[in-house]
Protein backbone atom coordinates (compact mmCIF):
# COMPACT_ATOMS: atom_id res chain seq x y z
CA UNK A 1 0.00 0.00 0.00
CA UNK A 2 1.39 3.55 -1.13
CA UNK A 3 2.81 5.44 1.87
CA UNK A 4 0.51 8.59 0.94
CA UNK A 5 -2.74 6.37 0.97
CA UNK A 6 -1.96 4.81 4.62
CA UNK A 7 -0.91 8.54 5.60
CA UNK A 8 -4.79 9.26 4.30
CA UNK A 9 -6.23 6.24 6.33
CA UNK A 10 -4.64 7.05 9.73
CA UNK A 11 -6.05 10.78 9.49
CA UNK A 12 -9.19 8.98 8.79
CA UNK A 13 -9.16 7.29 11.51
CA UNK A 14 -8.49 10.39 13.32
CA UNK A 15 -11.28 12.05 12.39
CA UNK A 16 -13.36 9.60 13.37
CA UNK A 17 -11.98 9.02 17.03
CA UNK A 18 -12.35 13.05 17.28
CA UNK A 19 -16.42 13.36 16.13
CA UNK A 20 -17.68 10.13 16.88
CA UNK A 21 -19.17 10.76 20.69
CA UNK A 22 -18.52 8.58 23.06
CA UNK A 23 -20.54 5.34 24.19
CA UNK A 24 -21.02 2.81 27.57
CA UNK A 25 -22.12 0.11 26.00
CA UNK A 26 -20.00 -2.49 23.89
CA UNK A 27 -21.59 -4.24 20.89
CA UNK A 28 -21.91 -7.50 21.86
CA UNK A 29 -21.95 -9.01 17.61
CA UNK A 30 -20.49 -7.92 14.65
CA UNK A 31 -16.99 -7.40 13.21
CA UNK A 32 -16.96 -4.16 15.42
CA UNK A 33 -13.35 -3.78 17.66
CA UNK A 34 -12.70 -1.27 20.24
CA UNK A 35 -10.36 1.53 19.43
CA UNK A 36 -7.69 2.25 22.34
CA UNK A 37 -9.15 5.12 24.97
CA UNK A 38 -12.71 4.82 23.09
CA UNK A 39 -15.78 2.74 23.32
CA UNK A 40 -17.76 3.46 20.35
CA UNK A 41 -18.36 0.57 17.78
CA UNK A 42 -16.24 0.94 14.18
CA UNK A 43 -16.16 -1.16 11.32
CA UNK A 44 -13.18 -1.48 9.46
CA UNK A 45 -15.39 -2.27 6.38
CA UNK A 46 -15.81 1.56 6.30
CA UNK A 47 -12.28 2.35 5.85
CA UNK A 48 -11.05 2.22 2.25
CA UNK A 49 -8.11 -0.10 1.56
CA UNK A 50 -7.77 -1.37 5.29
CA UNK A 51 -8.27 -5.66 5.64
CA UNK A 52 -9.87 -6.80 8.48
CA UNK A 53 -8.22 -10.19 10.34
CA UNK A 54 -10.33 -13.42 9.54
CA UNK A 55 -9.70 -14.39 13.01
CA UNK A 56 -10.46 -11.58 15.46
CA UNK A 57 -12.06 -8.73 13.15
CA UNK A 58 -9.14 -6.39 13.74
CA UNK A 59 -6.61 -5.21 11.14
CA UNK A 60 -3.87 -6.85 10.48
CA UNK A 61 -0.27 -5.70 11.41
CA UNK A 62 0.80 -5.85 7.57
CA UNK A 63 -1.96 -3.13 6.95
CA UNK A 64 -0.72 -0.36 9.29
CA UNK A 65 3.37 -0.70 9.10
CA UNK A 66 4.54 2.53 8.96
CA UNK A 67 1.09 4.38 9.98
CA UNK A 68 -0.27 6.43 12.57
CA UNK A 69 -0.09 4.17 16.01
CA UNK A 70 -1.93 0.98 15.90
CA UNK A 71 -5.91 0.29 16.26
CA UNK A 72 -5.42 -2.02 19.56
CA UNK A 73 -8.34 -3.96 22.04
CA UNK A 74 -8.75 -2.76 25.23
CA UNK A 75 -6.39 -5.16 27.25
CA UNK A 76 -7.93 -3.71 30.70
CA UNK A 77 -10.70 -6.00 30.09
CA UNK A 78 -9.03 -8.93 29.89
CA UNK A 79 -6.85 -8.31 33.31
CA UNK A 80 -7.79 -11.19 36.07
CA UNK A 81 -7.96 -10.39 39.46
CA UNK A 82 -4.85 -11.59 41.62
CA UNK A 83 -6.20 -13.92 43.71
CA UNK A 84 -3.91 -16.12 45.23
CA UNK A 85 -5.11 -20.09 45.14
CA UNK A 86 -7.62 -20.92 48.24
CA UNK A 87 -7.07 -17.55 49.67
CA UNK A 88 -10.60 -17.79 50.63
CA UNK A 89 -10.35 -20.10 53.00
CA UNK A 90 -9.96 -18.36 56.16
CA UNK A 91 -7.72 -20.17 59.23
CA UNK A 92 -7.70 -19.83 62.76
CA UNK A 93 -5.27 -17.96 64.36
CA UNK A 94 -3.32 -18.53 67.52
CA UNK A 95 -5.07 -16.68 69.70
CA UNK A 96 -8.40 -18.75 68.44
CA UNK A 97 -6.36 -21.73 69.42
CA UNK A 98 -5.90 -20.36 72.45
CA UNK A 99 -8.85 -19.20 73.84
CA UNK A 100 -10.06 -23.05 72.93
CA UNK A 101 -7.64 -24.79 74.94
CA UNK A 102 -8.44 -22.65 77.76
CA UNK A 103 -11.95 -23.63 76.87
CA UNK A 104 -11.19 -26.81 77.32
CA UNK A 105 -9.52 -27.09 80.53
CA UNK A 106 -12.64 -24.69 82.18
CA UNK A 107 -14.63 -27.84 81.06
CA UNK A 108 -12.21 -30.10 82.36
CA UNK A 109 -11.84 -28.50 85.44
CA UNK A 110 -15.79 -28.17 85.84
CA UNK A 111 -16.45 -31.15 85.36
CA UNK A 112 -13.86 -32.54 88.15
CA UNK A 113 -15.55 -30.49 90.73
CA UNK A 114 -19.06 -32.14 89.86
CA UNK A 115 -17.71 -35.55 90.53
CA UNK A 116 -16.42 -34.16 93.57
CA UNK A 117 -19.52 -32.91 94.93
CA UNK A 118 -21.31 -36.30 94.21
CA UNK A 119 -18.73 -38.43 95.95
CA UNK A 120 -19.22 -36.21 98.86
CA UNK A 121 -23.05 -36.08 98.94
CA UNK A 122 -23.39 -39.88 98.56
CA UNK A 123 -20.80 -40.52 101.07
CA UNK A 124 -22.49 -37.97 103.35
CA UNK A 125 -25.67 -39.63 102.99
CA UNK A 126 -24.22 -43.15 104.04
CA UNK A 127 -23.33 -41.93 107.66
CA UNK A 128 -24.08 -43.97 110.67
CA UNK A 129 -24.11 -46.87 108.42
CA UNK A 130 -22.57 -49.63 110.71
CA UNK A 131 -19.07 -51.31 110.13
CA UNK A 132 -19.24 -54.70 109.18
CA UNK A 133 -16.05 -56.60 108.33
CA UNK A 134 -16.26 -57.65 104.80
CA UNK A 135 -18.94 -55.18 104.04
CA UNK A 136 -19.81 -53.63 100.92
CA UNK A 137 -23.07 -52.09 100.97
CA UNK A 138 -25.84 -49.94 102.71
CA UNK A 139 -28.03 -53.29 103.70
CA UNK A 140 -25.23 -55.33 104.56
CA UNK A 141 -22.74 -52.80 106.47
CA UNK A 142 -19.38 -51.54 104.98
CA UNK A 143 -15.65 -52.20 105.97
CA UNK A 144 -13.43 -49.15 105.02
CA UNK A 145 -12.55 -50.31 101.60
CA UNK A 146 -16.16 -51.58 100.73
CA UNK A 147 -17.70 -47.76 102.10
CA UNK A 148 -15.29 -46.23 99.68
CA UNK A 149 -15.73 -49.00 96.80
CA UNK A 150 -19.40 -48.53 97.00
CA UNK A 151 -19.34 -44.41 97.10
CA UNK A 152 -17.10 -44.27 93.89
CA UNK A 153 -19.35 -47.00 92.24
CA UNK A 154 -22.77 -45.39 92.53
CA UNK A 155 -21.67 -41.63 92.72
CA UNK A 156 -19.79 -41.40 89.40
CA UNK A 157 -19.13 -44.94 87.72
CA UNK A 158 -15.88 -46.12 88.38
CA UNK A 159 -14.56 -49.00 89.80
CA UNK A 160 -11.93 -49.21 92.66
CA UNK A 161 -9.27 -52.46 93.82
CA UNK A 162 -11.46 -54.40 96.27
CA UNK A 163 -9.11 -53.66 99.66
CA UNK A 164 -7.13 -50.72 101.23
CA UNK A 165 -3.86 -51.66 99.78
CA UNK A 166 -4.62 -51.94 96.11
CA UNK A 167 -6.57 -49.07 96.46
CA UNK A 168 -3.62 -47.18 97.58
CA UNK A 169 -1.94 -48.59 94.75
CA UNK A 170 -4.22 -47.33 91.88
CA UNK A 171 -3.96 -44.06 92.93
CA UNK A 172 -1.88 -41.08 91.68
CA UNK A 173 -0.16 -39.36 94.81
CA UNK A 174 -1.32 -35.98 96.13
CA UNK A 175 0.51 -33.77 98.61
CA UNK A 176 -1.31 -32.78 102.07
CA UNK A 177 -1.63 -29.15 101.02
CA UNK A 178 -2.84 -30.02 97.46
CA UNK A 179 -5.82 -32.29 98.61
CA UNK A 180 -9.62 -32.07 97.54
CA UNK A 181 -12.54 -33.59 98.21
CA UNK A 182 -12.67 -36.97 97.12
CA UNK A 183 -9.18 -38.24 96.94
CA UNK A 184 -8.70 -40.96 99.36
CA UNK A 185 -6.32 -40.97 102.60
CA UNK A 186 -4.79 -43.90 103.70
CA UNK A 187 -3.57 -45.15 107.11
CA UNK A 188 -1.59 -48.08 109.03
CA UNK A 189 -3.19 -49.55 111.76
CA UNK A 190 -2.22 -52.88 111.42
CA UNK A 191 0.61 -52.77 113.89
CA UNK A 192 3.11 -52.99 110.43
CA UNK A 193 4.97 -49.69 110.40
CA UNK A 194 3.66 -47.97 106.55
CA UNK A 195 1.72 -50.89 105.83
CA UNK A 196 -1.96 -49.91 104.69
CA UNK A 197 -4.26 -50.93 106.13
CA UNK A 198 -6.89 -48.67 106.50
CA UNK A 199 -8.49 -45.88 103.99
CA UNK A 200 -11.54 -43.27 103.91
CA UNK A 201 -12.59 -40.62 101.60
CA UNK A 202 -10.95 -36.52 102.03
CA UNK A 203 -13.91 -34.16 102.40
CA UNK A 204 -11.85 -30.45 103.38
CA UNK A 205 -10.08 -28.52 106.28
CA UNK A 206 -8.36 -31.93 107.09
CA UNK A 207 -11.81 -33.84 107.56
CA UNK A 208 -12.56 -37.08 106.16
CA UNK A 209 -15.28 -39.66 106.26
CA UNK A 210 -14.85 -43.46 106.74
CA UNK A 211 -16.19 -46.42 108.28
CA UNK A 212 -13.51 -47.02 110.90
CA UNK A 213 -13.64 -50.15 112.61
CA UNK A 214 -15.58 -52.83 114.86
CA UNK A 215 -18.55 -51.13 117.04
CA UNK A 216 -18.76 -48.08 115.23
CA UNK A 217 -20.43 -46.83 112.12
CA UNK A 218 -19.41 -44.47 109.07
CA UNK A 219 -18.50 -41.22 110.62
CA UNK A 220 -16.43 -38.14 110.05
CA UNK A 221 -12.91 -37.76 111.67
CA UNK A 222 -9.96 -35.37 111.43
CA UNK A 223 -6.32 -35.81 110.17
CA UNK A 224 -5.43 -33.92 113.05
CA UNK A 225 -6.48 -36.02 115.76
CA UNK A 226 -3.27 -37.83 117.41
CA UNK A 227 -4.65 -41.29 116.57
CA UNK A 228 -4.99 -40.73 113.04
CA UNK A 229 -1.88 -37.85 112.56
CA UNK A 230 0.52 -40.95 113.99
CA UNK A 231 -1.02 -43.08 111.19
CA UNK A 232 -1.40 -41.41 108.44
CA UNK A 233 0.61 -42.52 105.15
CA UNK A 234 -0.41 -40.50 102.07
CA UNK A 235 -3.52 -39.32 100.02
CA UNK A 236 -4.21 -40.38 96.49
CA UNK A 237 -6.02 -39.58 93.25
CA UNK A 238 -7.78 -42.41 91.85
CA UNK A 239 -6.46 -42.75 88.03
CA UNK A 240 -10.41 -43.54 86.70
CA UNK A 241 -11.98 -40.40 88.22
CA UNK A 242 -9.04 -38.19 86.38
CA UNK A 243 -10.07 -40.76 83.30
CA UNK A 244 -13.41 -40.14 83.36
CA UNK A 245 -13.01 -36.47 83.26
CA UNK A 246 -10.62 -37.02 80.40
CA UNK A 247 -13.06 -39.40 78.73
CA UNK A 248 -15.78 -36.52 78.48
CA UNK A 249 -14.11 -34.00 77.16
CA UNK A 250 -11.80 -35.93 74.66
Amino acid sequence: MPIQRLTGVAALVSMLLLATPAHAETPATGNFPLIAGHASPLSLNTLPGVNASPLLGVPSVADFAGAAPALVADRSMLALPATPVGADQAKPDAGTQQDQSGDRTDTSAESLTDLRKSLIALAMNLRNIRYVRGGHSPATGFDCSGFVRYVFAHAIGVQLPTNSASQFLAGLKVKRADMKPGDLVFFHTSGRYRHVSHVGIYISNGRFIHAPTYGKRVQISSLDEAYWAKRFVGAKRPEGMLALVAGDNG
